[in-house]
Order: structure tokens, then C-alpha cells, then sequence
């Protein structure tokens, strides 16, 4: 018989035991082993039916068992070291309290996401963008950055994967009850629900209950509209991640971006919290939050619209994760317009300027759609790609937005992701750190960093190093066969079938791990080009290696399940299922084993597709060497002392197949010839594999402080979030509006802004050539038009040319005006140009708009140089000897 309604109930905590509830809903003990801990002793039996969820355990926990624990006293100071231990890390001052900036840094910062991965026992993640997510808060309450997370809740999270007997991916999704998750709701000072309403089209309403989650020190928003006022539409805008189609999806965003601003705005007028001085959106999905500023702006300070929009951008952070305009959200302008329309959403702020903030308006755009990351890029003063080489990739990307612009100015930096260490090592690896560096300071490298605490790994015995690897390899395989059985036993198999799971991997056999989303970009079957030499590979018998491999393909993507259906099939092979297994499901819990027992991460994607590909660095933090191609972080840190790069075969072109062929080729002989010998070699002392020793050595020495998300957090703050917050404060409304119009000035104006005329005069080059060291005099007749030299900035660019004469590595020199105006507005400037490089060498001119509030000179896309009939232009360049 089938409940018609469903809930809790809890036990009554004994008075003494009461803190246990607070420890249970701060989700630091996700990352705190000696919570952890405390929790697994109230019931161990109960914590692991529970997950590891303390929530779940302590509404199971028998009342007897809790009586018992109320005067056991050893429990009791247990508890009481661990409580004041949270109160001190969430009260007590951390690197950003005393950062020299000081007051120059924000008194909040709200981080806009659609997902979040803290923890398996918050299940409101995909992929890395959440599990991303989840560590940027994470390190930033270890840092005691004041940040404000705010998301959605979704009723299914994410999908359960199973697989068929054939296996084919399966979905299925769990109702997950808030009042089972570590969350509480936001209430009104009278004790009703807080809540949040946006308005639809044809008088419907949309409201929003606010669960807050505690991720240490870091408030955590996540908005849920399973809510009754709601009709049933309405209730189920939250109720899975990325399903659904554009309406459904849009009225996600506009939840999470217009409601998410509301929810901010409501828990700050409720707890005292600072307003926040920086939104930082991560990804489009939250770019309507820029939308309800504006609205904000203009109705609370009367701001008209294009001043709200510069005071909107100075305080505005945009982080794209995407290398592939298809892995962009993009929708009907029509649709949007009937959101955004009369009875909707945003009333007072023109729908036809909304529509303008994602219009595609550059060559190749399509006029149809309202892209968000272009509304993203266009409401954000400061944006940034994921890694080195993913902002070179976004910058080409979207440069159609800063027309004229080379692609190196266009103002897309990046910073590099990273992973929180507390929650990616494993306890082992934690355990051997305190034992060779101290416990504080263990704790210190693994959240905020430091080279010469990672430096002390160095000096840890072969032995200790060894020994360590094969236990975590050890308990992986155990992993592995229990998942793998109850896989089995969900695809129909029977118990008596199954035994020869017991014999799957071996602890002693070198094992590659394969972890991650299946979009075709990542490859999943790249391993499967040649079937036959794999096999080999599998089955050598003096050098054998084992794969463990798992990895989601999304519910609407049969290719990406062709891709799984492919890699189970070939893992079912009784020939080879001892040595290559596929697990389904994988998530945090799996990922937390699966990271520290593999010797040798893979990576395989189609490069320049992985904007960042942070697995590798968790597997790298647990002495995992990394196998990858050079893309995303790879490609900034790879070196051959602690890895391997798979080469690339890029001069194939479109020749897809070609490609795979050779790079599977290129990895299959890296295993044989280089990866597998290495691991296997014990010609060492004492049996020891010392050349593999040393690049686990090495990847934690090298790769250690690098990696950590709170060296990521702590570039977030110095070099984006403390800039913007100085913009933020300095867009006053009379600023604002000075700024939106001079900007109109500049942009009336542009169209006869140019260079007409270039000269060299002193050390002026002789026959195509010039002396090393020497310097040019140049004089550079302008035309400004009504604009005067304080508007803008006119510059010399030189540097290397190539063969089509295109300046490479190129460096700006300013040139001041000497002479002007005339009665037609032209001015002359003049300048040095140093000639500091030897080879082709050439130099051309150009006026960018200048300001003082301006973020960089590119800011407006506005960019004027020589006519082509100019002979001083460009040109063919300076010979330097």
C-alpha cells in the first residue's frame, strides 16, 4: 500500500547531545574528517546506511542509543572539541580578515550558479561546472571570503544512472525531500516561510520558498517552486537539473538569476548580512541577475536605463566554462520577449533593450536567438575563462563582440580552476601528510597552499609512498566489486552468476582511471579504436593494466549513450571484464574512491574542447600521475617529471576518424612504451618501482599548491573581485550617469574618428632596415571629430610580423598629442617606439576610447586605425638586425 503523503520524524535530542544538530547541518563535516568521525561513532552501522549523510543518521539513531551517548562522557568532550572547533573556523578571522587590501575588498560577494556539488548528500550537481561550484565555496569559507552562494532546488536532482541487461543508460529520479537534506528554509521574522515571486505571462505567478544550506562559513540559497500558492506548472520549474524544454529552461534561469538577486536582497534584510559589492555569475544560466539590478537602479535611485547598466557592470563578474558555442544556453528572442513583455517579468524596464543585451549582433550571429552568455559578457565589466589556454579559446571565441580587436585584447582573462583538497584527498593520503608535516600545517597546505609545506613530501620514504599507493589501490578494488555486483544485480543477473566478480582487478596491477560527463567532445570510447590492442594491453602477461571507467552521458543524448552502451559492451567481454569495468552512477561518493585508488588518470578529449578538466587535478592531489591530452589545466602545467601528454594530431583538419586513429595510436603506444615499463620497473632498491615513486613524489610537490581551489578563490579576489568592488563603489548614480553618457558621446561620435597619417622621423628605418636598440620617432595626424585627446587613447603597436604581416606578441606605446586641433578636429600626435626585438618587425596605430572608469580600453568594442590607402600603415615592416 502507497503513502499519500510523506515526512519525518525525528528524535528529540537529549539537551546534551543538542549540538549535534548544528554539526549535522553546517556542511563542513563534509570536508572535517573528525566530525566525520564523531557522527560514525553515534552508530557506525547506522552512518553507513545513512551515506555518511549526519542528517539522515540522526533521524534513524534509536532514542536508547541517544540516551546512552547523552552521559557517555568521553562522547561528550568528543563533541564539545568539535563544536568549539566550528565555532571557531565560522567566527574566527581568516586570510581574507587580515588581507592587506583590507577595506578595499568587498563586504559580500553573491556567486550565482545553477548547480552546486558539496556533498552525494546534496545531490544538486551534474558535472564538474557544480562539483566547480561547490569547491569555490568551500575554499572561500576557508578563506573567510564573505560570499553568498545562490541556486535552485531541484526536487529529483540530477539522474540516478542504471544500466539495461544490453547496457544501455537508464535514468531514473528520485524525489528528494527537503526535510531530509541538510537544508533549512529561510523565514520571515514572524516565522512564516520567506519566499520570492516573479510574474509570468497571462497573470500567473511563479513563487519560491529559500532553503539555506551552511557550507562552512558561507551562506548557501537555493530556491525551490514546489510551493502550494504555485499551479502545477509552476511547481515543477524546479524540479530536475538541465530538463525540460526552453520555456521550462528559461523559467529556471529567470528564477535563478531574477529570483536569485530577491532571495540575496530578503536573507540579507533578514540576518544582518552585508549587501553584496559583487555578483558573480557563474556561467549564463544566472545572467538575468543583471536584469533585476537594473531594475533595482532605475526604480529605487531613478536611474535611467543605459546608467543602471554601467552601474550594473562595474560590480559584475562573468565566468564562462565553455570552449563550444552549442554548450551555450540560447533561446527564441520571441520567447524572451513575451517573458520580458507587457504582464511579465521586469515591468519598466524596456523589453527592447532587454533584447539588445543578448542579441548575436556580429558577423555570423544568428538575429533569432537571445544568447545568454553574450547578455553575460555584456552586463560583466570583468570576465574570465578556466584556464590559460580556455581564455584563449573564449576570447576567439567571442570576439565577435569586440569587433577590430585581435583576439589577445579581447577583455577575457582567465583563472585557472581548482579543487578543494580537504574534500578530494583521501584520509590516507591526509594521514601520511600530518605524519611528515604536522597536523596544522598539513591542514594549511591542503585549503589555503604554500611550496614549502608541499616541499616537505619530498623527504617521505619510497617505502611509505609505495605502501600507501597500494592500499588505496586496494581499496579501490573492493570498490569496484561491490558496485559492480550490485550493477549486475540491477541488470537482471542472479546472484549464482555472479561470482566471478570476486577476481575483478587486481590491488598489484597497474590501473587507469577514466572518469567524467560523456559528451562526444570527451571521448569516452577513444581506448576502443583498436579492440585487439587493448586487449593486449589488458592481458600482458608480465605488464598487465586494468581500466575503471564511469561516466553519465544527459538523458537526451543517445549518441553519448551509444558511446556508454559501447564501453559496457566491451567490458562485459568474459575475456576482459577481470580487467576493464564500467560503473554506473558516478558521483561524489564514487568519485571520492575512484580519484586516490587509480595510478594513472585519463584524459582523452578533443583539444581545445575541455575548458578546464578538473578531475585530473583531484586524481593528481592523491598521487595519481595524469595521462592527457594538452588541453585545459594540462596544457598551462604539464611536465614530463610527474606525467605524460598524449600528442595531438591537429594537421589532419576535419578528418575526424583520422584524428581519433592517430591520437588512440599515440596512447596506446604511450601505455606500452613508456607508462606500463615505468610502473612495472623494480630494478630499484628493495623491489621498488623508484622512477614511478618519484613522479608521485613529484605531482605532489609540483602540482600540489597549484591545483588548490583556495588558490584559485584568492586570485578571484585579488585580481577580479576587489577591482570590482573599487568599480562598484566608484559608479555612484551621478557617476553612472557621467559614464552611460559619455559612452553615447563616444559611440555618436566614432564613425569619423580615424588615422590618417603615419610618419617615421627620427632614426626613421634605412632600406627596410633598423639597428637593435634604436628608436623610432613617430608622428600621427588623427581625426577626433568632437571628440578631444581626454576621450581617448592613441598608441603605437609593434612587435614580430609573420609571413601575412600580422603583428604577433604585440606592445603598446602611447603617443601624446602635440598639435591641434584644426578646424576639421584633426590632431597630430607624436612618440617614441623602441625597437627591441630583432627579426621581421613591424609597427601600425590605433585610437582606443579612454576613461578613468573604464576596466580596459576594449571595454566599448570601439576601435579605429589606418585607412587601407595609408602607405604608413601596417606595411610589410621593419628588418631588425
Amino acid at each position: 500500500m502507497k503513502a499519500i503523503r510523506r515526512f519525518t520524524v525525528r528524535p528529540v535530542l537529549p539537551e546534551p547531545l543538542t549540538p549535534l544538530a548544528d554539526l549535522a547541518r553546517n556542511l563542513r563535516w563534509s570536508w572535517h574528517a573528525e566530525t566525520r568521525e564523531l557522527f560514525q561513532s553515534v552508530d557506525p552501522d547506522g552512518w553507513q546506511a545513512a551515506g555518511g549523510d549526519p542528517v539522515r543518521l540522526l533521524g534513524a539513531v534509536s532514542a536508547a542509543r541517544l540516551a546512552e551517548l547523552s552521559g557517555d562522557r568521553r562522547f561528550l568532550r568528543r563533541l564539545a572539541v568539535v563544536t568549539a572547533d566550528l565555532d571557531d573556523y565560522v567566527n574566527g578571522g581568516r586570510w581574507y580578515q587580515s588581507h592587506e587590501s583590507g577595506a578595499e575588498l568587498p563586504a559580500a560577494i553573491a556567486y550565482f550558479s545553477p548547480e552546486f556539488g558539496i556533498t552525494a548528500a546534496l545531490p544538486q550537481y551534474s558535472g564538474g561546472l557544480g562539483i566547480l561550484a561547490g569547491d569555490h565555496l568551500k575554499a572561500a569559507s576557508d578563506l573567510g571570503v564573505p560570499l553568498i552562494g545562490v541556486g535552485l532546488l531541484y526536487r529529483h536532482g540530477y539522474f540516478r544512472q542504471s544500466l539495461s541487461r544490453d547496457g544501455w543508460q537508464q535514468e531514473h529520479y528520485p524525489v528528494l525531500d527537503p526535510n531530509e537534506l541538510p537544508v533549512s528554509l529561510l523565514r520571515d521574522a514572524d516565522g512564516t516561510p520567506a519566499r520570492v515571486s516573479l510574474s509570468l505571462p497571462g497573470g500567473r505567478a511563479l513563487h519560491a520558498h529559500i532553503w539555506q544550506a551552511r557550507v562552512g562559513r558561507v551562506p548557501l540559497l537555493l530556491l525551490d517552486s514546489d510551493v502550494e500558492d504555485n499551479d502545477a506548472p509552476a511547481r515543477e520549474v524546479t524540479d530536475r537539473l538541465y530538463g525540460g524544454g526552453s520555456d521550462h529552461r528559461l523559467l529556471q534561469e529567470m528564477l535563478l538569476g531574477i529570483g536569485g538577486v530577491r532571495a540575496v536582497r530578503t536573507y540579507c534584510d533578514l540576518t544582518g548580512h552585508p549587501a553584496p559589492e559583487v555578483f558573480h555569475t557563474n556561467e549564463g544560466h544566472a545572467g538575468f541577475l543583471g536584469l533585476e539590478r537594473i531594475r533595482e537602479l532605475e526604480g529605487e535611485q531613478g536611474l535611467g536605463f543605459d546608467a543602471a547598466v554601467e552601474a550594473v557592470r562595474a560590480g559584475t563578474v562573468f565566468t564562462t566554462h565553455t570552449p563550444v558555442p552549442a554548450g551555450i544556453d540560447r533561446f527564441e528572442r520571441s520567447l524572451v520577449a513575451r517573458h520580458f513583455g507587457e504582464g511579465g517579468e521586469l515591468p519598466g524596464v524596456p523589453v527592447d533593450r532587454i533584447l539588445e543585451l543578448g542579441a548575436e549582433s556580429y558577423p555570423g550571429g544568428d538575429p533569432g536567438v537571445f544568447n545568454m552568455a553574450v547578455m553575460g559578457l555584456r552586463l560583466a565589466q570583468r570576465a574570465n575563462g578556466v584556464s590559460t589556454l580556455h581564455g584563449a579559446v573564449s576570447r576567439g571565441m567571442f570576439a565577435g563582440l569586440w569587433p577590430g580587436f585581435d583576439p589577445g585584447d579581447v577583455p577575457i582573462t582567465s583563472v585557472t580552476n581548482g579543487v578543494h583538497a580537504p574534500t578530494w584527498v583521501a584520509p590516507e593520503v591526509v594521514r601520511l601528510g600530518v605524519r611528515q608535516i604536522g597536523p596544522g600545517r598539513t591542514e594549511d597546505a591542503l585549503s589555503v597552499g604554500g611550496s614549502r609545506r608541499w616541499d616537505a613530501v619530498a623527504d617521505i620514504p619510497d617505502q611509505d609512498v609505495w605502501d600507501l599507493r597500494r592500499v588505496l589501490r586496494e581499496q579501490l578494488v573492493q570498490e569496484v566489486r561491490d558496485r559492480l555486483r550490485a550493477s549486475w544485480l540491477q541488470r537482471g543477473a542472479a546472484e549464482a552468476e555472479l561470482g566471478w566478480v570476486d577476481s575483478v582487478l587486481d590491488p598489484d596491477v597497474l590501473t587507469i582511471g577514466f572518469a567524467r560527463r560523456v559528451p562526444s567532445y570527451k571521448r569516452l570510447t577513444l581506448m576502443l579504436r583498436d579492440p585487439e590492442r587493448l586487449r593486449r594491453l589488458l592481458l600482458d602477461p608480465d605488464r598487465p593494466v586494468q581500466i575503471v571507467v564511469a561516466g553519465k552521458a544527459h538523458p537526451a543524448d543517445d549518441g553519448g549513450k551509444r558511446l556508454v552502451q559501447e564501453l559496457v559492451r566491451f567490458a562485459d567481454d568474459p575475456r576482459v571484464r577481470h580487467r576493464i569495468v564500467f560503473l554506473p552512477d558516478y558521483g561524489m561518493a564514487m568519485a571520492q574512491k575512484l580519484y586516490p585508488g587509480c595510478d594513472v588518470w585519463l584524459n582523452n578529449p578533443l583539444r581545445p574542447l575541455e575548458a578546464c578538466g578538473t578531475s585530473g587535478m583531484k586524481a593528481a592531489l592523491n598521487g595519481c600521475l595524469n595521462l592527457s591530452v594538452l588541453d585545459g589545466w594540462w596544457d598551462e602545467w604539464f611536465e614530463p617529471d610527474f606525467g605524460w601528454a598524449i600528442p595531438t594530431a591537429d594537421g589532419v583538419g576535419t578528418d575526424e576518424e583520422r584524428r581519433d586513429d592517430l591520437e588512440a595510436n599515440a596512447l596506446y603506444e604511450l601505455i606500452e612504451g613508456r607508462v606500463a615499463p615505468r610502473f612495472y620497473d623494480r630494478a630499484g632498491r628493495i623491489g621498488l618501482p623508484v622512477r614511478w615513486i618519484e613522479m608521485v613524489r613529484r605531482t605532489l610537490v609540483s602540482l600540489g599548491p597549484k591545483v588548490l581551489a583556495g588558490r584559485m578563490v584568492r586570485e578571484y579576489v585579488e585580481r577580479l573581485y576587489a577591482p570590482a568592488a573599487l568599480a562598484h563603489r566608484a559608479l555612484t548614480p551621478d557617476a553612472a550617469r557621467d559614464l552611460a553618457w559619455w559612452k553615447g558621446r563616444v559611440r555618436a561620435a566614432w564613425a569619423r574618428v580615424g588615422v590618417d597619417h603615419v610618419e617615421a622621423l627620427a632614426a626613421a628605418p634605412v632600406n627596410g632596415t633598423a639597428e637593435l636598440g634604436s628608436t623610432l620617432t613617430l608622428r600621427v595626424q588623427v581625426s577626433l571629430d568632437a571628440l578631444t585627446p581626454d576621450d581617448v587613447e592613441v598608441q603605437a603597436v609593434a612587435g614580430r610580423v609573420d609571413a601575412q604581416d600580422v603583428i604577433r606578441d604585440g606592445r603598446a606605446f602611447p603617443l601624446k598629442p602635440s598639435v591641434g586641433p584644426d578646424l576639421e578636429g584633426r590632431w597630430v600626435y607624436e612618440g617614441p617606439l623602441a625597437l627591441d626585438r630583432t627579426g621581421p618587425f613591424g609597427y601600425t596605430v590605433r585610437i582606443l576610447p579612454a576613461h578613468p572608469l573604464l576596466a580596459t580600453p576594449a571595454e566599448l568594442g570601439l576601435l579605429a586605425g589606418p585607412s587601407e590607402t595609408d602607405t604608413a600603415g601596417p606595411g610589410p615592416g621593419v628588418v631588425l638586425r
